[in-house]
Formats: C-alpha cells, sequence, structure tokens
C-alpha cells in the first residue's frame, strides 16, 4: 500500500530503530502468537504509527524551516502535542484515499493576523502524482498571551505561539467534490 515511502520510515531489517532502544530491549518481544491475525493487525498498527511519526516529523520541519522566512518570528510557541494530533488527524484522512497519504499534496499554512502564510507543501511519495490536497492551518494567537511585565522581554514581534485549535481542509483534486472541512480543538 505505502511502498517506498514505508521502506523510507524502516531500517533494511523491516523493524523501526530508535536510539533509546538498542541491544537486549529491542530484540526481546513477547507477543502473542496463538493468534494467525496477530503479526497482520500489528503490522498495520506498526505502519500508521510510523506514518504519523513521519508526517509529525516533516510538518515539525515545515514550521521551523518557514519561522524566519514565511512567518518572520524568532521563536515559534506550540501547545504541547499539537503536532502529533494533526499528523494523526492527517493519515486518518489519507485512508481512505486510493494510494493513501502517497497520494497526497499537505500545504502546511499559519492564519496570522494578516492573513494565511504558507509554511511549506509536503510530498509524502513525489514518485506518485497527488490524487488529493490536505491544507493543514494552524491558527496563530492574536492575544500573545504574554502578561504585561513579560512582554517587554518577549518582543511580540519575534514570537509567534499557536493555539491548539487547527484546521484541516481535504480537496480531491481530480473530482468535482466540494472540499471537506475539519476544524479541531
Amino acid at each position: 500500500m505505502i511502498g517506498k515511502y514505508w521502506s523510507q520510515l524502516t531500517s533494511p531489517g523491516g523493524r523501526q530503530t530508535s536510539a533509546a532502544r538498542r541491544g537486549s530491549v529491542d530484540s526481546c518481544d513477547d507477543r502473542d502468537t496463538n493468534s494467525p491475525f496477530t503479526e497482520s493487525d500489528a503490522g498495520v498498527e506498526q505502519e500508521e504509527r510510523l506514518l504519523q511519526r513521519g508526517v509529525t516529523q516533516r510538518i515539525e520541519r515545515c514550521l521551523t524551516e518557514a519561522k524566519a522566512s514565511s512567518l518572520h518570528c524568532q521563536v515559534l510557541l506550540l501547545p504541547r502535542r499539537l503536532t502529533g494530533r494533526v499528523g494523526q488527524d492527517v493519515v486518518r484522512s489519507a485512508a481512505d484515499e486510493p494510494c493513501g497519504l502517497r497520494g497526497a499534496s499537505i500545504g502546511v499554512h499559519v492564519e496570522c493576523r494578516d492573513g494565511l502564510r504558507s509554511a511549506g507543501i509536503i510530498s509524502p511519495d513525489p514518485s506518485v502524482t497527488p490524487t488529493f490536497e490536505l491544507s493543514v492551518i494552524f491558527k496563530a494567537d492574536k492575544d500573545d498571551g504574554w502578561p504585561p511585565p513579560l512582554k517587554h522581554i518577549f518582543d511580540t514581534n519575534k514570537v509567534l505561539k499557536l493555539r491548539p485549535e487547527y484546521r484541516l481542509v481535504k480537496r480531491k483534486l481530480y473530482s468535482s467534490a466540494s472540499p471537506v472541512i475539519h476544524d479541531f480543538s
């Protein structure tokens, strides 16, 4: 289903590797092997987790690279686990598509006071022609939220704080169907 993209996210042996899990911990696996579906179910869950992690990292990279260029800030403050939730929702939105996440073109945007700013575009598999477009729209906090004694420390032009709410817009590229808009909080 995800072919080349899957192989990029796993080690050559097909197992996920992590700096935190090595040696005997990584080789010790106590799965219940009585069920014929255990391996395939675990593989699907593992695949989804890897896809989500990959999308999350690429969204974070887009936001990091856009700080100085299009977002015009030095510090970007995100609510805890925001990019993880967004990554999960992106993977879920792509699940019912013919090519899955591989057929997506993912635009990352930030809605600021002066309009929508593009943070970047993610192509999960550049060898696949996109069949649908997902726009992830983060919302900047209109009120910078800093108490008056701290406002002079954090120059509001240098710090951009994102709210926990975001919007996901899905548009099929080769269809006349209307875009589907999901607001998350």
